[in-house]
């Protein structure tokens, strides 16, 4: 836990950061958000799982809205009242194991889902 406040980052600069590391994301009304598309009620537990594990990870907490077919995770450090260096880390650390997919050249023994419908779980961008 961070003893002083920390101080909320320029909206200019959360913006040119976000574009320059995860462009997926967006700054919107003081949070930054990033809304991932799932294929059913399965996957969106699997990423509010994901999302809910590394925030508690971090002990940084994100406000997530989660349907059917879908979640919108926000991220902003109260304390500050705006955007700060934990919440673009921590968007870019759920952007990486959300995304992520078997079959890179570092871990090609692992297969991934099959490309059936029935157990897809995230629209992968």
């Amino acid at each position: 836990m961070t003893a002083t406040r920390e101080k909320a980052m320029a909206e200019a600069d959360v913006i040119a950061w976000l574009k320059a590391n995860i462009p997926e994301w967006r700054l919107e009304d003081g949070w930054i958000r990033r809304t991932y598309k799932t294929n059913s009620w399965k996957g969106t537990l699997m990423v509010v799982n994901t999302v809910g594990h590394l925030a508690e990870a971090a002990w940084h907490h994100p406000d997530i809205t989660a349907s059917y077919a879908w979640v919108e995770v926000r991220l902003m450090t109260h304390s500050a009242k705006g955007i700060t260096d934990k919440d673009l880390y921590l968007a870019r650390k759920i952007e990486e194991v959300v995304q992520w997919q078997p079959g890179s050249e570092t871990d090609n023994s692992l297969e991934g889902t099959p490309k059936d419908p029935r157990f897809a779980y995230i629209k992968y961008d």
